[in-house]
């Protein structure tokens, strides 16, 4: 029985952050551009340039539930 993309996704997210921070990385790297639609290479050169942005300390990361917690208080303001 083939493993499913659903499925692969909910055993990454029980890896640690940085350990699913490098499967993003490579998962990112492994798509060829020439095969992905215009948008879809837009996307990618944007996670490109994010990630880029976090190794060289311009941005600093901030954990994901953090983040979401900072939406949730200006949603409800």
């Amino acid at each position: 029985m083939a493993t499913t993309v659903e499925k692969l996704a909910e055993q990454a997210m029980t890896l640690s952050t940085e350990s699913r921070a490098r499967l993003a990385d490579l998962l990112v790297e492994s798509l060829d551009a020439h095969e992905l639609g215009h948008i879809d290479r837009l996307w990618v050169a944007e996670a490109k340039r994010r990630r880029d942005e976090v190794r060289n300390g311009r941005v600093e990361a901030i954990p994901g539930d953090e983040a979401l917690q900072k939406v949730r208080d200006a949603v409800r303001r």
